[in-house]
């Protein structure tokens, strides 16, 4: 992708605080990420007004579903690691066993 050198004012701690983190040479990236990621919720919001138009606003019923649903799919994913540990855990020789 093409570049373009443009010139932006920032807040100067702000500005310092990220080049300590990210080193003279990662500021650049770490600028162009952040308003790639503020560019992709602009668009959500612009899909969600989208949405509420066409559909109309999200119920409180559908909320808690999805958050039901959200839970859910976490426990999923906390019990499948603990199973993981638990086989990494486990000595090779019994592993082998069990197959």
């Amino acid at each position: 992708m093409a570049t373009k050198k443009y010139t932006v004012t920032l807040p100067e701690e702000l500005a310092e605080e990220i080049r300590r983190e990210v080193g003279q040479g990662g500021f650049s990236a770490y600028v162009t990420r952040a308003v790639q990621r503020q560019r992709e919720q602009d668009r959500l919001g612009e899909l969600v007004d989208w949405m509420e138009d066409e559909f109309g606003p999200v119920t409180e019923d559908e909320l808690a579903a999805a958050a039901a649903e959200r839970q859910e799919i976490l426990r999923r994913h906390e019990e499948r690691a603990a199973r993981e540990r638990v086989s990494a855990d486990e000595p090779e020789e019994r592993q082998t066993d069990a197959a």
